[in-house]
């Protein structure tokens, strides 16, 4: 195969493997990364880990606010590319921009297109209780995630399994995908295929959907703790003050006709009533505290037998 010339464009750590993937062959020309942004409880500006890596791996990048600005667009046109490969970069991408390279752009999506479009496929697919997922590589088009699909490669997720765990393997999977996509579109071994209309929408998470429901039934309330993980988190509050649930296991426990959110009167760990009845928290973080076991929780802030936890 001749020499394949490429950008990249990627900004969170889910493009990470595929950035390594395609620059290991020689194939990247150019990254284009978000631009640096305050970040942490300092908000110290600090660059994306696409543009970290970029950096590492020596290799030119740029950050503009737009990627469709007219001078991105003209150095693009300079570089005579086969293709702009894009990876949770977090910009759409307009016409003018697709139609610059040859074989034009594809996007690595976490998720089996045409289920979960959009910017949280994983975490919606944890929340929602799917048991599979999977890597998608698709040709960009104007729409959210509407393109003709090349390849995809299905995967289990975990009764357990988070948010954060999913994305780690999704993105290693992308990877091997993505250059799988590379060879078949230069080659022409690839045909894309295109998407029904319909599909399942995965919009951004907002910290308010982390509110746990303790009437809900516990596998909910379990799917909404590992799918919040690492953002927002699933939380509750006792009495003011908010506590993140970081880990959970449902349980086949009675709730002794307590009730939602009440804490079992159990000093082997937490367990909590919920709306068909009991979930154990395995690792919380009380408000302004750090993580720790539901047991040292339950030890160290639960004085009442029967505490409640989400009534103020």
């Amino acid at each position: 195969m001749n020499e394949v010339r490429l950008a990249f464009a990627g900004t969170g750590s889910f493009a990470l493997p595929t950035l390594r993937a395609l620059a290991a062959r020689g194939w990247v020309k150019l990254v284009i990364s978000q631009p640096d942004r305050p970040a942490g409880r300092g908000l110290k500006t600090s660059a994306p880990p696409v543009a970290q890596e970029a950096a590492r791996l020596g290799l030119p990048l740029v950050q503009p606010r737009s990627i469709n600005a007219a001078d991105v667009l003209e150095h693009l046109a300079a570089l005579n590319l086969d293709l702009i490969v894009v990876a949770d970069f977090g910009q759409l991408l307009r016409r003018r921009l697709l139609d610059v390279p040859r074989l034009g752009c594809i996007n690595i999506h976490g998720s089996l297109l045409p289920r979960w479009r959009g910017a949280a496929p994983v975490a919606r697919a944890v929340v929602s209780g799917d048991r599979e997922t999977g890597v998608t590589t698709m040709c960009v088009d104007e729409g959210m995630d509407t393109g003709p699909i090349l390849l995809q490669r299905r995967t289990r997720i975990g009764p357990d399994e988070t948010t954060e765990e999913v994305e780690e393997r999704l993105a290693e999977l992308g990877a091997e995908l993505a250059v799988q996509s590379v060879i078949g579109l230069v080659e022409g071994t690839v045909v894309p295929c295109a998407q029904p209309p319909e599909g399942t929408e995965a919009p951004k998470l907002r910290r308010d959907e982390g509110a746990i429901d303790w009437s809900a039934p516990s596998e909910h309330i379990h799917n909404l703790v590992r799918g919040m993980v690492p953002w927002p988190c699933a939380s509750t509050v006792l009495g003011d003050k908010r506590v993140k649930v970081l880990r959970s296991r449902p349980t086949l426990r009675s709730p002794q006709g307590l009730p939602p959110g009440a804490i079992l009167p159990d000093r082997r760990g937490l367990f909590v009533a919920t709306g068909d009845g009991v979930l154990e928290l395995l690792f919380v973080q009380p408000e302004g505290c750090r993580p720790m076991s539901g047991l040292d929780f339950l030890n160290g802030h639960c004085r009442a037998p029967h505490t409640r936890l989400g009534a103020a």
